[in-house]
């Protein structure tokens, strides 16, 4: 039986470092590319074209929903787990909707990461157990955030605005003219009832999306 090949993605060196180490002591799994941006992942997928691609979404550039969605776009059978920081319910809804098959915060057991890693490989789904609860309860009670009512691609945008960038900057990174960040914009701001940027940083922060 052949090993599970693995492509990394995290902007954070020592955090690779850490995660290869861990995976290249693991008999059946090898690491077959590191890289630090959602570019790199994108330019280097066709051609390591790895079992499964573990990726982290808060990078700096495109960041890791845009990667994977363009990762998915190139071959729809792509198996991405993304292993992040974010405890909230609202980055995994959205990595799964987006075709990610798994969600695992950082703070997971190694081991934890191995059995993702092997399950998703296996073409099946794998979500934390604390953070599938969370969701499940939020589905049962019906509770719906107001972000989610953003399109993926308004949550990127507003996600990049909350975190202090600019119209032309988030234009030139998502490959989008700055009329069409424009008017996402006013979208976002009509449908999360804020006026100005230090409002959508507020909904940001309440929402476990930014640190304060």
């Amino acid at each position: 039986m052949n090993n599970i090949r693995v492509m990394l993605v995290d902007d954070h060196a020592v955090v690779r470092m850490g995660f290869c180490l861990l995976l290249r002591s693991t008999e059946d799994i090898d690491v077959v590319a590191e890289v630090g941006s959602g570019e790199e992942a994108c330019h280097l997928y066709p051609e390591v074209k790895p079992d499964v691609v573990v990726m982290d979404i808060s990078m700096p550039g495109i960041g890791g929903i845009d990667a994977l969605t363009r990762i998915l776009a190139k071959d729809a059978g792509a198996r991405i787990l993304v292993l992040s920081a974010h405890e909230d319910t609202i980055h995994p809804s959205r990595v799964l909707h987006a075709g990610a098959l798994g969600y695992l915060t950082k703070r997971g057991a190694p081991e934890e990461l191995i059995g993702a890693i092997r399950q998703v490989a296996n073409g099946k789904t794998f979500v934390e157990a604390a953070i599938a609860q969370q969701m499940v309860v939020k589905r049962a009670i019906g509770r719906q955030g107001p972000v989610d009512v953003l399109t993926a691609r308004e949550f990127n945008v507003f996600l990049a605005l909350a975190q202090g960038r600019s119209v032309s900057e988030i234009a030139e990174t998502l490959s989008l003219s700055p009329s069409t960040v424009g008017t996402h914009l006013y979208n976002i701001k009509q449908k999360l009832g804020a006026a100005n940027s230090a409002e959508l940083a507020l909904v940001a922060i309440r929402n476990g999306l930014i640190e304060p």
